[in-house]
């Protein structure tokens, strides 16, 4: 078994031994879709795939092993350095690479190295799709994220206020505003 699917089994386990059932279908979706996000924009920004979706995988340990905390990055960072240790298959750098981007990758205002940004962007793109219906955070982040995947999106501004989509489509936009705003 490869290194990508034996932190895929870690993962696994730490969701399915969630207490309350109901958190376990968020964990999966959050985890494994900055995984994915982090794999395509590594291949985009040439970075290593395995290594991004790694930190995809394993960026909210914290919170899926224990619970949610404000230091849940820098807890998070701690206990993916433990798992990865563990396993005994990963370089002292790559184990560095993935705890330091782990580590700041709540601070979304900052900008660090390029894997934590990669992490900071995969996160940001997974909790605007997750339910375009909740409150848009981090927009700069987000909208230079769609741009830099070729998608050109436009957010409601904090007004409320939008111009009218029959003028503003064409066809190589995509008009998010009607739910990337919670109503």
């Amino acid at each position: 078994m490869n290194r990508l699917e034996l932190v895929r089994n870690e993962i696994d386990t730490i969701l399915l031994n969630r207490e309350n059932i109901n958190e376990r279908p968020e964990g999966y979706i959050h985890l494994y879709g900055v995984a994915q996000n982090c794999s395509l924009l590594a291949i985009k920004r040439k970075l290593d795939i395995e290594i991004s979706t790694i930190i995809g995988l394993l960026h909210d340990i914290y919170t899926y092993k224990f619970e949610y905390v404000k230091d849940h990055a820098l807890l998070g960072a701690t206990e993916a350095e433990n798992l990865l240790r563990d396993l005994e298959l990963f370089s002292e750098e790559e184990i560095e690479i993935i705890r330091t981007a782990i580590s700041h990758h709540s601070d979304k205002k900052m900008i660090h190295d390029p894997y934590s940004e990669l992490l900071k962007d995969a996160d940001v793109l997974q909790n605007s799709l997750y339910n375009t219906s909740f409150e848009v955070k981090h927009r700069k982040r987000l909208k230079q994220a769609y741009r830099e995947l070729g998608i050109k999106i436009k957010l409601k501004k904090k007004d409320g206020k939008k111009k009218d989509l029959d003028e503003e489509q064409n066809e190589e936009e995509v008009d998010m505003s009607h739910s990337l705003q919670k109503k």
